[in-house]
């Protein structure tokens, strides 16, 4: 067994056993800027997003992504769309009316709201831009030119020879990395957990917004990690590159700010391995290493020749759903709102639940059955293969179900009793923050992975694929959650071994990751109106 197995299991002891350092504290005075920031390095505005695609339309074939298509996702994932003033139970809420702390809201969650994830354009000939590394400046909804030139032949090389088909084939390639020290700065070791669920939560963003618009994002998690570190000119042991993701391009040969994009083919690798001149520069005058993190960082290294084999991963499947009692959930719901507007009002609930109003169990049944969907979509996972994810479910105040915890089947719609009787005093003696009441939501949703499984079959690399499918799960609950007017909240800061007692898991591998809140608000919130400010 590898590092992961270890780290997996200090992550999951943590609420018992604290993580080193047991006593650190972080400087907020001193803490990482907001976003990477490269001195010198020109900044190209991306073009209005195209409109909303009408749901009533047919999609028809798929039709590549354009340079105002990659601005909406980009816009409606990362980008910054509106201010968080609204009075909740948050501990930061005495900081937001200050500017230089202000909270601006993203269609992507992410953990303490910290956006860790530097996204790169790799754009290679026949696209919109002249061929180079870009770098996405969600401050300005901007690509920043870090280097000009074609280098994704540099890319496929790192992908491998065994790359799956439309990557090898791709011509322009989104590049997620993670700078850990944007969040390890407050989360110190444990932040490596939380940053693969980041990476996670922006995945599927992508692949919700695209296949919205009939595209396909279909990522890749195993190539030569630390050949596109130095391509993207930054540390390996300090910036971890998690996801390649290639694009299927529409056959747009625009002429933009620097002329006509080359149609040329790629050219033989140059005797020099390519790498950005442009360099983040950092704000932090001290900067702390975490031994914790970086062992886990190294475990985790990606390889192209490490690529697991197709179908590697149903030795780690989801198990089939335990309990008794089945209680059946009614058709699911149909959202009145589509993806770009769920990602608009896509927000965390922090302690504006409220249990007079009992969620519908159409409701339930619609949330549910997304989650169930959510994959990350890799090449270590087959199309119609199964899924990683079990989704248990702590019932407060739901019309038509009794209070208890419930497995979910999604193949029979139907929730099968685990636990009977109201879970509200367990939920609040197993949650460490003071910023949610768990008995005031509708229904607290616990996704599971066999996470020592997924290790034992792809390797120690699988850790960052186990985060990105919770991630993928979180995404999709709180995007769904907002379609369906529902208030939302994800939380990673709760008792897991608690957890693994209450829903019978002990002596198995289900690991439950995160704690998901949904249930109607308080209606008539106090808030900021941004948008007319």
């Amino acid at each position: 067994m590898g590092h992961a197995h270890d780290y997996a299991t200090a992550i999951m002891h943590r609420g018992r056993v604290p993580m080193e350092p047991v006593d650190f504290v972080p400087d907020w005075a001193d803490r990482p800027r907001k976003a990477k920031f490269h001195p010198g390095a020109e900044t190209l505005p991306l073009p209005e997003p195209e409109p909303e695609p009408d749901p009533e339309a047919s999609t028809g074939p798929l039709r590549g992504f354009t340079l105002p298509l990659l601005s909406g996702m980009l816009l409606d994932s990362y980008g910054l769309t509106g201010r968080r003033l609204g009075i909740q139970a948050n501990t930061d809420l005495a900081a937001l009316p200050h500017y230089p702390q202000a909270n601006w809201s993203r269609g992507t969650a992410s953990g303490g709201g910290l956006y860790p994830v530097a996204v790169h354009w790799a754009a290679g000939p026949g696209g919109p831009l002249t061929p180079g590394v870009y770098h996405y400046a969600p401050h300005q909804h901007g690509m920043r030119r870090l280097l000009a030139g074609d280098v994704t032949g540099d890319i496929r090389d790192a992908l491998g020879a065994d790359a799956p088909a439309h990557a090898s084939g791709a011509a322009q390639y989104l590049i997620l990395s993670v700078k850990y020290w944007q969040n390890s700065f407050k989360y110190n070791s444990f932040s490596f957990h939380a940053v693969s669920m980041d990476v996670g939560t922006v995945l599927q963003t992508w692949r919700l917004w695209a296949r919205e618009h009939g595209l396909r994002i279909a990522p890749v998690l195993w190539f030569d990690e630390e050949r596109l570190a130095r391509l993207l000119g930054v540390d390996h042991r300090e910036e971890g590159v998690f996801a390649v993701v290639p694009l299927e391009w529409a056959d747009d040969r625009t002429t933009t700010d620097a002329g006509p994009a080359l149609s040329s083919p790629s050219p033989a690798p140059a005797p020099v391995p390519a790498a950005v001149r442009h360099r983040d520069l950092e704000r932090s005058r001290r900067v702390l290493a975490f031994e914790t993190l970086h062992r886990i960082h190294e475990a985790t290294l990606g390889r192209a020749a490490d690529r697991p084999e197709p179908g590697a991963l149903d030795a780690a499947a989801a198990r089939p759903p335990r309990g008794t009692a089945p209680v059946p959930l009614p058709a699911p719901a149909t959202a009145p709102t589509g993806v770009h507007a769920a990602l608009r009002a896509r927000r965390s609930s922090f302690g504006r639940f409220d249990a007079s109003r009992p969620v519908g169990p159409e409701q339930l049944a619609a949330v549910l059955a997304d989650c169930a969907r959510a994959a990350v979509g890799s090449e270590a996972e087959r199309p119609q293969g199964p899924g990683l994810t079990s989704l248990y479910v702590f019932v407060n105040h739901v019309d038509g179900v009794a209070p208890g915890a419930y497995a979910y089947d999604p193949a029979a719609r139907t929730l099968r009793l685990v636990v009977p009787g109201p879970p509200g005093p367990f939920l609040q003696r197993s949650y460490f923050l003071s910023n949610y009441n768990l008995e005031q939501a509708g229904a607290v949703i616990v996704p599971t992975v066999r996470a020592t499984a997924v290790l034992d079959a792809v390797g120690d690399r699988g850790y960052r694929l186990v985060g990105a499918a919770v991630g993928a799960v979180a995404q999709t609950f709180y995007t769904s959650a907002a379609a369906h007017g529902l208030g939302a909240g994800v939380a990673l800061g709760f008792d897991t071994i608690s957890h693994i007692e209450e829903l019978g898991l002990t002596g198995t591998d289900e690991a439950p990751l995160l704690i998901m809140l949904l249930g109607h608000e308080r209606p008539r919130p106090a808030d900021f109106r941004h948008e007319i400010a």
